[in-house]
C-alpha cells in the first residue's frame, strides 16, 4: 500500500506548527524546513487565503507547506501536503486526496486511533499530547517517551512526529525513544522573541542532521 501521494519522507525533525500565512512569512525565510499552517476559527473563505498566501511564501523560500484541516482547499490550491486529525479524518475524501496525490499526516492520541490512521495510509503518524501542553485542554494524559516507543514499533518505518509540550531540553529524549520529527508550537509562540527560539530549533536540528 502506497500513500496518497508520493511519500516526501517525514518532516524535518524541526516542525514549527503557525496559525496564519503572517507567521509562515516569519519563519520561512529564517531556514525552516518544514511548516503546518493550521488555521482556526476561519471561515473556509478566509482560510482559503491563508492557505493561498502561505503556499506562496513556501515555494518562493524552499520550505515544505502541511496544510491542517482545510482539504478541499488543499486540493484546489494545489498543496502537496496535508495533516488531518481523527474528527477532520472521518470527514474528508480519502479518494479525492489521494486523486491529488496529496501526501497525508494524521494524528493519533491512543491505539484506536492509531489503527484508524494506519487504515488511510498516511506518510507519517503524530503522536500526542507527549508531555503536558498549555496550548489547549486536552482529554489524553501526556503519552511520555514509552508511548513513543510503542508506536515506534507498531508502525515500523513509518515516520513518526511527537507534538506536545516539546522543549529543546526535552528533544533529544524524545528522538531518543524513536521520534523522527518534533512538531512545536507552544515553545516558540509564547518566548518573548519567537524568532531567536526558532533560530535555537534550528542550531539543534542542524546538529541533529550533521
Amino acid at each position: 500500500m502506497t500513500s496518497a501521494g508520493a511519500s516526501p519522507g517525514s518532516p524535518d525533525v524541526f516542525y514549527p506548527i503557525v496559525p496564519s500565512a503572517d507567521w509562515v512569512a516569519r519563519l520561512a525565510p529564517l531556514g525552516v524546513r518544514s511548516l503546518q499552517l493550521r488555521v482556526k476559527d476561519k471561515t473556509e473563505d478566509d482560510a482559503r487565503g491563508e492557505i493561498a498566501s502561505a503556499l506562496f511564501v513556501a515555494k518562493s523560500t524552499g520550505c515544505r507547506l502541511i496544510v491542517n484541516d482545510f482539504w478541499q482547499a488543499a486540493i484546489d490550491l494545489g498543496a502537496t501536503e496535508l495533516h488531518l486529525g481523527q474528527e477532520d479524518l472521518a470527514a474528508a475524501d480519502l479518494a479525492a486526496i489521494r486523486r491529488a496525490g496529496i501526501a497525508l499526516g494524521i494524528s493519533t492520541h491512543d491505539d484506536d486511533e492509531l489503527e484508524t490512521a494506519l487504515r488511510a495510509d498516511p506518510y507519517y503518524v503524530a503522536l500526542g499530547p507527549i508531555y503536558e501542553t498549555k496550548l489547549k485542554a486536552m482529554k489524553w494524559a501526556p503519552q511520555g517517551l514509552e508511548k513513543i516507543g510503542a508506536w515506534r514499533k507498531r508502525i515500523g518505518r513509518l515516520p513518526l512526529v511527537a507534538i506536545g509540550g516539546i522543549t529543546p531540553d526535552r528533544a533529544g529524549p524524545v528522538l531518543a525513544a524513536g521520534a523522527d520529527s518534533i512538531a512545536v508550537i507552544t515553545d516558540f509562540m509564547t518566548a518573548p522573541h519567537p524568532e531567536a527560539r526558532v533560530r535555537l530549533w534550528l542550531d539543534w536540528a542542524a546538529t541533529v542532521r550533521a
